[in-house]
């Protein structure tokens, strides 16, 4: 009898993943940050993909080796699986590793990708003409409203090593146990104690916001922004709170 069962299929998903972004090439004082972020959050980096980003280096038109970092990170337990505005000679060690290139770029509100971008950069562009004040008021750039996603809802608790991930806000009634991991585009509302990790606004979302009615998380984040349990207020430590980005800083403020 014949098996019709397929031996495989690909689905999308969203994969997340944090970025190392760096300023420079001196990779003894990498190292050292490196060891110094580690040390505040070790089980949220152990093990954790990475992203590197070469954009802010390649500004300062820094030399970099390449494989020289990836071999750092990789002893320090990270597990390189991007990298991000490389130059030539970059690409071509990243490719020799195989290491894979994001294409992905931002420019504004738009996520410009792959073959689309180069289109853009090497269409020839109108000449120049005078601007009217019609022309630069047609010119503004009209804001884009963000589309929300449907909101995650999860009623079980979520226990030590699960990981949920949400692409709009996440919602969870039951405890979120040490150990665990919970992400999501926009807010995070834990309607009960949160001791794991709690990441909103994954994809850079400045404005998302993390709730909860129990704080004693192991680390919390913001866009990127994170606080761990060492950095909390004691103030606010298993009290109801919200936690907003502000210039850069998380706040944790506590619900009346």
């Amino acid at each position: 009898m014949l098996n019709t069962s397929p031996a495989l299929e690909f689905k999308s998903s969203t994969f997340f993943a944090p970025i190392l972004i760096l300023f420079t090439n001196d990779l003894a004082a990498i190292e050292q940050t490196l060891h110094e972020k580690i040390n505040l959050a070790p089980e949220f980096f152990k093990d954790s993909p990475l992203i590197i980003d070469l954009r802010e280096l390649n500004k300062q038109n820094l030399d970099l080796d390449f494989s020289q970092v990836i071999q750092l990170l990789r002893r320090v337990n990270f597990f390189p699986v991007g990298i991000r505005g490389g130059n030539e000679n970059q690409n071509q060690q990243a490719r020799a590793l195989f290491i894979p290139i994001d294409t992905v770029r931002e420019q504004g509100n738009t996520l410009m990708i792959g073959t689309e971008a180069a289109k853009q950069e090497t269409a020839p562009q109108p000449a120049a003409q005078p601007e009217t004040a019609a022309a630069k008021e047609s010119a503004r750039p009209v804001p884009i409203p963000p589309v929300s996603a449907a909101a995650t809802l999860v009623t079980q608790p979520i226990r030590s090593g699960q990981r949920i991930y949400a692409s709009g806000d996440l919602i969870i009634l039951s405890q979120v146990s040490a150990g665990a991991e919970i992400m999501a585009e926009g807010n995070i509302h834990v309607y009960n104690t949160l001791r794991g990790r709690a990441l909103a606004g994954v994809h850079g979302n400045t404005a998302a916001r993390i709730f909860c009615f129990d704080l004693q998380a192991e680390l919390i984040s913001i866009a990127g922004d994170y606080k761990t349990s060492e950095d909390l207020n004691k103030q606010t430590y298993k009290n109801p709170v919200q936690i907003y980005l502000q210039n850069h800083a998380l706040i944790i403020k506590e619900i009346a």
